[in-house]
């Protein structure tokens, strides 16, 4: 959901009006559940292509054998059970705009092919023996970092500064806990509407567990747990006692860092836990942290660097260390 006053999330909307103007490939990351394809629909929903296609395809959801298919379509009996000439993606997206989601999870030999079509703008079905002129523009997602997925030999160097012309970064929920009263504000009259409840609002108690949780799932998991709550809630309000018990915990303590290290944490993981915790206090403030932590604002960077902007594992009630 496209929703949020925060800096971080002006800044994405700002990128997404001035992306959606052009035609150039975009190269949209994030963490899981930042709503990645959802900024892809936006960024088609506001350009020139808005009245035609949009087509999504999750390169990690398609079998390594069915891909080529998917994407470029098949001629009747170019494979085994292809009994009908079928399109792929790309011709189903002729005219307007394809997202390539999970890019980094394509084999090299496809990533190739698709680097082909991207410059030479015209795709030959499986089993076709005739080139088809196409007219699409091209978006990619990953929640991998690109030179990181590089490096491993996920993605294709070459393929990369092709689908980067233009790029956008989407914030995790947790660098911007500003944003998360608005969100839950929106799904709850969404999840009212759905599930024909009559929810009036959230209630502080509710708000500051909210607020207090660091959200690994990032916009996703916030959005399923308004829906579970919308559901269980039996007044007219949402309160604390309506969220998961993981959650609900952080009502009474006014912050995320009332913790206890139990046996077999290491000196690492209770670095990492504090410093993701106090981020999560001050709503992902990297300053603030800092100067309540009494440490640079560089070592946040690297710590963060180091654990690919992720909390540790055992920062979910996980091992080493529980709420206190």
């Amino acid at each position: 959901m496209l929703v949020g006053r925060s800096l971080a999330a002006r800044q994405v909307i700002s990128l997404i009006e001035q992306v959606a103007a052009t035609t150039a490939p975009v190269l949209i990351t994030g963490e899981t559940g930042t709503g990645k394809e959802l900024v892809a629909k936006s960024i088609h929903a506001r350009s020139a292509r808005r009245d035609r296609p949009f087509v999504a395809i999750n390169c990690a959801a398609v079998p390594e054998t069915l891909i080529e298919s998917e994407l470029f379509g098949h001629e009747r009996g170019s494979f085994t059970g292809a009994h009908q000439r079928q399109a792929g993606c790309f011709e189903r997206a002729n005219g307007g705009t394809l997202l390539l989601d999970e890019i980094t999870e394509m084999r090299p030999e496809m990533q190739a092919k698709l680097l082909r079509v991207l410059e030479e703008k015209e795709i030959r079905r499986l089993g076709g023996g005739r080139e088809i002129p196409i007219d699409v523009r091209v978006l990619a997602a990953s929640n991998r970092q690109p030179r990181r997925a590089i490096r491993e030999g996920r993605l294709r160097e070459d393929l990369y500064f092709r689908l980067s012309v233009l790029s956008l970064e989407l914030p995790p929920l947790r660098h911007r806990i500003e944003d998360v009263p608005l969100l839950a504000t929106e799904f709850l009259r969404q999840f009212n509407r759905e599930h024909r409840k009559a929810v009036q609002g959230v209630a502080e108690d509710c708000l500051k567990s909210l607020k207090a949780y660091s959200w690994p799932g990032n916009v996703r998991e916030l959005r399923n747990v308004i829906e579970r709550a919308v559901i269980l809630c039996r007044s007219s309000m949402l309160s604390s006692g309506d969220l998961p018990i993981d959650l609900a915990d952080r009502a009474g303590t006014g912050s995320d860092l009332g913790f206890m290290i139990q046996p077999g944490a290491s000196l690492k993981e209770v670095e990492a836990e504090l410093i993701f915790r106090t981020l999560a206090s001050v709503g992902g403030n990297k300053t603030r942290a800092a100067r309540i932590l009494g440490v640079a604002r560089r070592s946040i960077y690297n710590l963060l660097e180091r654990h690919g902007g992720h909390a540790p594992t055992g920062h979910r009630n996980g091992k080493g260390y529980r709420n206190a």
